[in-house]
């Protein structure tokens, strides 16, 4: 029998399940995620057949797979780092942030309704069974199955019924690794408190620490290591380094905070204005345009930042129209007409795409309580309609309108991937210039203005393609080389990340954790 109570340890199998490493950290954002993809590479390259697992992801970057179900864009990146196909069973519970201690619950792929802070608990105790099941499946396949946990490893508040970190842990007689992230500083502290908070069971799970985002010299550190050990009996089995330039997709915002920290553009390069909205989504959308040396990408929020780019994004969000009266709030709003109105280019992707046009329609409350129909921006002659059923799916056509900075583009390739709720009219047949900007799976998406300057589309992933993002830069006028292949360009990625932690890890001693603890 397997035990669904998420507090109760050893469950008896009719057969062997595959072990689960678990990364905890001592608190959000300190390269956990990072270091699962590394993990999974690492694996890879040496024959081990492994899978990523993050039983609750809380984000709104989500990647789609390809039966048409939802994850966590980093479940899908982890996925491409162990070189096999993502599926819904690495992220079976994915939490979207849609409003001020509300967010959306995708179960097993699909949207599940809402969840509010609340009801955290309770609800969390419901979705345990699909936990289990798909970590189940997981390790019924793969030969390791590498678990990310979330936020801190223990918090006190929410121990009782923990689906992700030691509750997990406590299932899956997983061994467990905490990662700190030192660069933000008290790293030793973090490490101690985070294991003396746990009970005696918890902690006798903690097989290892990881200290993250090292600057500087090994020596600095001094005897701080050995007493550390000596404290908690637990070993260190690594000082990773701050790595610069590892070029992933990540699922928290504060990745756009470290992008907006480098450097400044420089002479010849297309200025481009990502406003970012406070639900922004699917961010990663413009990392290849960041990695182009034509392009500076510059992520926004104020009237003073926005100046006057060749092109202005309006990205995804997770609500529409809270974004859209945050930007009328700001002055934003106002500022992207204006500055379409004195020739700059404006591009909508999915969210984006809706605030673009003439109205937004949401009298059954899809979004928060039912506004009826809110004034978009008003730069495509378009109208949304917002209805419970959410498009989730991997889409491939072709370019079909090229004009203006993108005419060279017209007529090439694309794929990429939906995820939205609402429908947009379809605007192919327009008298007024307007038309369809793809085509994708045999349908029209988007639409174009006359003259190219005003763009929207529901595909992301729109510049990892190579020609479409090639024919815009040069569209504006860029004449130097480009950066390449964006998918090979991850891939290498991988093996860059992978080569610092391994070299960085000891990792015979980390294999040798696989051994479950008990």
């Amino acid at each position: 029998m397997v035990s669904s109570d998420p507090q109760q340890a050893g469950p008896t199998r009719a057969t062997d399940p595959a072990p689960v490493l678990l990364v905890a950290g001592t608190a959000s954002s300190v390269g956990k995620s990072l270091l699962v993809t590394a993990l999974c590479r690492i694996m890879q390259q040496d024959g081990i057949r492994v899978a990523p697992f993050k039983a609750q992801n809380m984000s709104n970057n989500a990647a789609v797979t390809a039966d048409g179900l939802e994850i966590g864009r980093a479940q899908a990146e982890q996925a491409a780092a162990a070189r096999v196909a993502p599926t819904v069973d690495m992220n079976p519970v994915l939490l979207k942030p849609q409003a001020d201690h509300v967010s959306q619950i995708v179960l097993e792929g699909r949207p599940a309704g809402v969840l509010r802070s609340a009801d955290f608990r309770e609800r969390k105790e419901k979705l345990w069974p699909a936990v289990t099941k798909a970590l189940d499946r997981l390790r019924a396949e793969y030969d390791l199955v590498i678990a990310e946990g979330a936020g801190a490893a223990i918090e006190p508040n929410l121990r009782s019924g923990d689906i992700v970190n030691m509750g997990l842990a406590a299932y899956a007689d997983a061994s467990v690794v905490i990662a700190g992230d030192i660069d933000r500083g008290g790293v030793f502290g973090h490490l101690l408190g985070t294991l003396d908070l746990m009970s005696q069971a918890d902690r006798a799970r903690v097989r290892g620490f990881i200290i993250n985002r090292f600057r500087g010299d090994r020596s600095l550190l001094g005897n701080a290591i050995e007493e550390l050990e000596e404290r908690t009996g637990v070993p260190v089995l690594g000082v990773v380094p701050w790595i610069d330039d590892v070029e992933l997709a990540d699922e928290d915002a504060v990745a756009i905070e470290r992008a907006e920290e480098s450097g400044s553009s420089t002479a010849g390069q297309v200025d481009i204005a990502v406003i970012r909205l406070p639900r922004i989504a699917n961010f990663d959308d413009f990392d290849p345009l960041v990695r182009e040396p034509g392009a500076h990408v510059r992520y926004v929020d104020r009237v003073a930042e926005l100046r006057d780019p060749s092109l202005v994004i309006l990205p995804g969000t997770k609500a529409t129209i809270a974004d859209l009266t945050w930007l009328r709030s700001t002055g934003l709003a106002e500022a992207i007409q204006r500055r379409a109105g004195q020739g700059s280019h404006v591009l909508g992707i999915c969210g984006g795409f809706q605030m673009l046009g003439e109205t937004l329609h949401d009298e059954a409350g899809i979004e928060g309580p039912s506004q009826g129909a809110v004034e978009g921006l008003g730069l495509l002659p378009l109208a949304t309609t917002f209805s419970p059923a959410k498009v989730t799916r991997r889409v491939s056509g072709t370019l079909v309108a090229g004009q203006g900075v993108w005419a060279s583009a017209s007529g090439a390739v694309v794929s990429g991937y939906e995820i939205h709720m609402g429908a947009t009219q379809d605007m192919s047949n327009s008298a007024n210039g307007v038309a369809a900007f793809l085509e994708l799976n045999g349908r029209s998406d988007g639409a174009i203005s006359g003259d190219g300057r005003i763009v929207g589309t529901y595909l992301h992933g729109l510049f990892h393609n190579d020609g479409v993002r090639e024919s815009l830069l040069r569209g504006f006028g860029w004449q130097g080389a480009f950066a390449g292949n964006a998918w090979a360009a991850r891939d290498a990625a991988f093996d860059r990340l992978a080569s610092t932690v391994r070299q960085h890890l000891d990792m015979q001693r980390l294999r040798a954790l696989l051994r479950p603890p008990n």
